[in-house]
């Protein structure tokens, strides 16, 4: 495959993926409306790597005409593109509805009519709910606790439905929470504020923000929820990997991606200050609405299909975070 179309490649997970399909010789063309990306990444890419990429500004939901006639040659997809925020979802349902079912299935609809038949979907844990039993397998019945975890368990059906009917090649990777930056530290992680846990804590142990509490108290051993955290950078190599599976004529496959390792909210607070030698004050905060306690990747079937196990640790992503935010404190300017 030479050139893959990035959706979302303006924010965190997706410029990451970019970063690295263009490391690794591909051609790549991003497409993104910027309310939640950043064109600093795409400008850092094209400096870096003339020529090798594209840049359109185009929300997945538009006439994406121009796009496909222009790139006559992609040959697969990394849908990253999505409205990602649990609590904001349970206030404005509507908004992942439209953007995230609506325009994935615009998206898809495209691909069919430009005869581009290969797609990776991001998609995440929030499909499966409250954990019956941990580690989550992908026979771990789903259950979404919010509309977030609704819009991409829709996604994943439609793309189901269009393998069965219309040939398309696909693998679903099931996200547990992503942490990090690039290894070299110069893409990350640029809202502000951050939502994610690791990030926040950077922030705060570097003093460019305060840190508060947002989590609910949960049913595990310290109170705080228990999560799966993966280096963003893994999991995108798990993706070049996903693609190169279906490239080999991989059959469909929804896969988790995590560490199959579970940290407490608190014990990341605990490793954050430890790592960076700082300690900082945590201010308790309204509680986020949707969370549940305890979430646990199962990874087998990674490790099998995809021959993938994450080489970075916890601290791994911590220091790269810390090499980004010391660099960019405030991320991407808008």
């Amino acid at each position: 495959m030479n050139k893959i179309l990035v959706t979302g490649g303006g924010g965190y997970i997706g410029s990451i993926a970019a970063y690295l399909l263009l490391q690794k010789g591909y051609q790549v063309v991003v497409l993104d409306n910027l309310s939640t990306g950043y064109k600093g990444p795409v400008d850092y890419l094209t400096t870096k790597f003339p020529r090798k990429i594209k840049f359109y500004n185009k929300d997945i939901r538009d006439n994406l005409d121009d796009v496909f006639q222009r790139e006559r040659n992609i040959e697969a997809v990394l849908h990253y593109a999505a409205s990602y925020l649990v609590d904001e979802s349970m206030r404005l349902p509507e908004k992942y509805f439209s953007n995230n079912v609506c325009g994935s299935n615009n998206l898809l609809t495209y691909m069919f009519k430009y005869k581009i038949n290969k797609i990776v979907f991001s998609s995440t844990c929030a499909v499966y709910g409250e954990a019956n039993y941990v580690p989550v397998d992908e026979k771990h019945p789903t259950n979404p606790t919010n509309p977030y975890g609704e819009s991409k368990r829709m996604v994943e059906k439609i793309i189901e439905w269009y393998g069965k009917q219309k040939g398309l090649s696909y693998v679903i990777l099931r996200y547990f929470n992503v942490c990090g930056a690039s290894d070299d530290g110069e893409i990350g992680d640029s809202k502000n504020p951050s939502t994610l846990l690791v990030q926040n804590a950077v922030r705060a142990a570097l003093n460019i923000a305060p840190f508060f509490l947002t989590c609910p108290k949960v049913d595990t051993p310290d109170k705080t929820p228990i999560r799966d955290y993966v280096n963003v950078v893994d999991l995108n190599e798990a993706h070049i990997i996903a693609l190169r599976y279906l490239q080999n004529k991989g059959s469909n496959q929804i896969i988790n991606l995590g560490t199959g390792i579970g940290s407490s909210v608190n014990e990341i607070l605990e490793k954050v200050q430890e790592i960076t030698g700082f300690n900082f004050i945590v201010k308790p905060t309204m509680p986020r609405q949707g969370e549940y306690a305890k979430m646990i990747a199962d990874i087998t079937l990674a490790k099998k299909i995809l021959n993938w196990e994450p080489k970075r640790s916890l601290a791994d992503s911590i220091l790269t975070m810390v090499k980004w935010y010391k660099k960019y404190p405030k991320g991407w300017e808008k």
